[in-house]
Order: structure tokens, then C-alpha cells, then sequence
């Protein structure tokens, strides 16, 4: 195993779930906004509580590699709904980015439910403590 393995799975779940984390505390401080955004899109504003706890929460979970397999596949789901919610109109180039950005992390994603959280993780340590 390389040794830089698991700083790279560190730094990889912490860079995935950084940007869920700091949407999720953003849409605290914009959240009448966020609303209205989310509701002209036709996604019910009343679901954002429930979108704050899961980014932030599911963020987390990954950033630390707490049941990171089942976060990071959720997360992933996430992301390429929130991809054609949010940012559907492909001829628009800037939701084109948006768009690709979204369905990459979800690539990303998928990589830890493929491989796991790694050494540094709770995930990794739960387990070489079980045994």
C-alpha cells in the first residue's frame, strides 16, 4: 500500500464533504432565499430543514468516515438529483458547469462506497476494534 494512501483518502472525504457542509450552513443564513429558490424550481420549500440536516450531517459522516459507504451513496443520489433539479438547462452554460460539477461528485462519491472510508477513518477503526 502507498503510503500516502491514507492521506489521500482523508483529504478526499474532507474536499467531497466540504462543500455539503458549508451549503448546508449557508442555507442557514439564507434561508427565507433558499426557500423561494427551491420553490421556484417546483421542490417544496418545506423540505429545506430536512436538506440543512442532510448535507450537513451527511457531510460529516464523511468527512470523519462514520458509515462514509452509506453517506457518500446517499450524498451521491443527492447530488445528481439536486444536478437535474436544479441545474437541468444544459444550453445555459453556466448550469452546464453546474450541472457536470454536480455529477462528478457524485463520481466522487461513489469511489468510497467502492472502497471504503480508509485507515483514517471510524469506519477503519470501528473495525479494527471489532476484531
Amino acid at each position: 500500500m502507498n503510503q500516502f494512501n491514507p492521506l489521500f483518502n482523508l483529504g478526499g472525504r474532507v474536499l467531497l464533504a466540504a462543500i455539503f457542509v458549508i451549503s448546508g450552513i449557508g442555507k442557514l443564513g439564507a434561508y427565507e432565499g433558499t426557500q423561494s429558490f427551491m420553490a421556484s424550481m417546483g421542490v417544496p420549500g418545506e423540505l429545506l430543514p430536512l436538506v440543512i440536516a442532510f448535507e450537513i450531517g451527511a457531510g460529516l459522516l464523511v468527512a470523519v468516515g462514520y458509515q462514509a459507504r452509506v453517506a457518500a451513496f446517499l450524498l451521491s443520489g443527492f447530488s445528481l438529483v439536486t444536478a437535474v433539479l436544479f441545474h437541468g438547462d444544459l444550453a445555459d452554460q453556466m448550469q452546464s458547469i453546474l450541472f457536470w460539477k454536480n455529477v462528478a461528485i457524485a463520481g466522487g462519491f461513489l469511489f468510497i462506497v467502492a472502497n471504503g472510508a480508509g485507515a483514517w477513518s471510524l469506519d477503519d477503526r470501528r473495525a479494527r476494534t471489532a476484531s
